[in-house]
């Protein structure tokens, strides 16, 4: 179905270079409006990151009534990715989204070649005259996301299912355990690899297997409500990812870290409408509103939720700071000195687990 999906809208994308007729529910782009791009690595109904990323598109729109938009989802990291960047620029788009990590070479590959087009791509690490980068620090909703599943769990055995073992996953994976382990030092989080971002089947078998492990939370890195609806099945809890998720397991969901990616959608088109856009690598945290943990479930108690605003007062301000050591790995070395703290790049760059985390980062 997602091979045919993908034809579907690669050939939907084709039309633009002879008909100019492409564009979000098909409507066609009139010669005033400025044209962007978005390229999805997944449907737009995933309920997650492309869903996420999707409502952003649609706030652009939105606030910006000169703009018009045009979206490719179900693009695989690969050939076809490159493929459809290229027929974005030639389509005469001014901004393109590139939505998923996997995208990086290709982007530089296609914008080597379009100078006068801007090539955003999010949570990768390369730049270019016209290519820039961006994500959110959700790491630090992620720190408070674990608060509260330390504090709900009674076994003290929590799941996490996790898509690619890539420094943007291992870093979550870290960040929810310290939060887990400040509000229960007993409790640790198993982790098991998926290796895909959407794939709704193998996720919610992965979720299983950790329910199965007797861990009675779960958390995730995918892109889809899988693993919180096997949570809810087996009468457990769940911490979904992406967006606030409770509507598909409203008895299991507690909470989750969240994107909220319009604001700076509208930020960054209109810096490039202006001729103020410039190249950088921009990293948002709590502060900037990119991201934040989401709305709870109602078996959420109320001193949870009182040690959470605490906490995140704390971030946004300064104090708290989410990898100052010390921090050891899960094989007892000390990582990170008292006194010091991971630098962006340190961060950027994790393929090692914190204490408290039983897994692997496979190589």
């Amino acid at each position: 179905m997602l091979r045919i999906r993908r034809w579907v809208v690669l050939i939907g994308v084709a039309v633009v270079l002879s008909l100019a007729m492409v564009g979000a529910g098909g409507s066609s782009f009139a010669a005033s409006k400025f044209k962007v791009g978005f390229i999805y690595v997944g449907p737009i109904g995933d309920a997650g990151w492309t869903y996420a990323h999707n409502e952003g598109r649609k706030y652009l729109e939105a606030q910006l009534p000169n703009v018009e938009t045009v979206y490719v989802e179900s693009v695989p990291e690969g050939g076809d990715c490159e493929r459809v960047l290229t027929q974005l620029a030639e389509a005469g788009c001014k901004v393109i989204f590139a939505t998923s990590f996997g995208y990086m070479d290709f982007v530089q590959n296609v914008a080597a070649r379009y100078p006068n087009v801007v090539f955003m791509h999010c949570s990768g690490f390369k730049t270019a005259k016209n290519v820039g980068t961006y994500f959110g620090r959700m790491y630090q909703p992620r720190y408070l996301s674990g608060l509260v599943a330390g504090k709900m769990t009674r076994k003290n055995l929590i799941g996490y299912v996790a898509a690619h073992p890539i420094p943007e996953v291992v870093r979550g994976i870290n960040a929810f355990t310290l939060g887990v382990r400040a509000a229960n030092p007993n409790a640790k989080v198993k982790v098991v690899w998926t290796n895909t971002w959407y794939d709704p089947a193998a996720e919610k078998e992965a979720a299983k297997s950790l329910l199965e492990a007797g861990c009675d939370v779960i958390a995730q890195h995918q892109d889809t409500p899988a693993p919180m609806q096997a949570a809810e099945e087996k009468g457990c809890y769940g911490v979904g990812y992406n967006t606030d998720m409770r509507q598909f397991a409203p008895k299991a969901v507690l909470t989750a870290p969240i994107w909220t990616w319009g604001p700076y959608y509208v930020k960054t088109v209109k810096a490039v409408q202006d001729g103020t856009w410039k190249s950088e690598q921009y990293w948002g945290g709590m502060e900037e509103g990119v991201i934040d943990i989401g709305p709870y479930g109602p078996m959420v108690p109320e001193d949870v939720k009182k040690l959470v605003a605490q906490k995140k007062q704390e971030i946004i301000a300064g104090k708290l700071v989410v990898f100052a050591g010390p921090l050891k790995d899960n094989k007892g070395v000390l990582r990170v000195p008292a006194g010091k703290a991971m630098t962006d790049a340190e961060m950027l760059s994790f393929d090692w687990f914190v204490e408290g985390v039983d897994g692997t980062v496979p190589k």
